[in-house]
């Protein structure tokens, strides 16, 4: 987002406000979600999809990005087309006082993508791209094995990414809830919750028939 995209910062340190003082609303979502779609999108294009001036969308963005609510942009890479197309998952359990080296030990290495603190029967879970199989078998037995702060690890193949998205946004779940339809009533139904009252004379009548 050339245009816009300039004199980046800080900003505040108040989760969920934005650095000119405001509460997230819905007109910051709004930009976020466009900014989803194309990151490379003009200030005069943002402001026309989410309705606002120009001026207004400017300092919005700007706003976002000093508070760190937008951290920055990058290009989305086809890990396949670059050559990578075996992706794994490495689960780690770590000797809880050799946290240190092993933080140290995996920012040496240029395969792991990602990697997360978990709970459950591992420590941690690595992501990895490579170009074959065994260069995940080597990565597991001859680099990780041999980490001092690697206590186990377990290694799981993903066969296809269903789903990716480059970010989620509180206003997703929001537009996503289907509304509410009041259930149709058929005559005589009685709705629940609700009572229907029979006069007097038509339990008199049906009475004297039963008579």
């Amino acid at each position: 987002m050339t245009e816009i995209s300039r004199n980046g910062g800080t900003g505040g340190t108040h989760p969920g406000r934005i650095g000119i003082g405001l509460d997230l609303d819905s007109t910051h979502m709004k930009i976020l979600e466009v900014l989803r779609e194309n990151g490379r999108i003009s200030v005069a294009s943002l402001a026309e999809r989410v309705g606002i001036s120009r001026a207004n969308a400017y300092t919005r963005f700007e706003a976002l990005r000093a508070e760190g609510a937008i951290k920055g942009f990058t290009a989305e890479v086809d890990p396949v087309k670059a050559g990578l197309g075996i992706t794994a998952l490495i689960f780690v359990t770590v000797r809880q006082q050799m946290w240190k080296q092993f933080r140290a030990e995996l920012a040496r290495m240029p395969e792991v993508e990602y990697c997360a603190i978990t709970t459950g029967q591992h420590d941690a879970m690595i992501l990895v791209r490579v170009a074959d199989v065994a260069e995940v078998h080597a990565m597991v037995t001859d680099r990780l094995a041999n980490i001092p702060a690697v206590k186990a690890t377990e290694t799981v193949f993903i066969l296809d990414e269903v789903l990716k998205r480059p970010y989620v946004l509180p206003s997703d779940r929001e537009r996503a809830r289907p509304a509410r339809r009041p259930a149709p009533e058929t005559p005589g139904d009685v709705p629940l919750g609700k009572m229907r009252f029979v006069q007097a004379a038509e339990g008199r009548a049906a009475l004297r028939k039963d008579t």
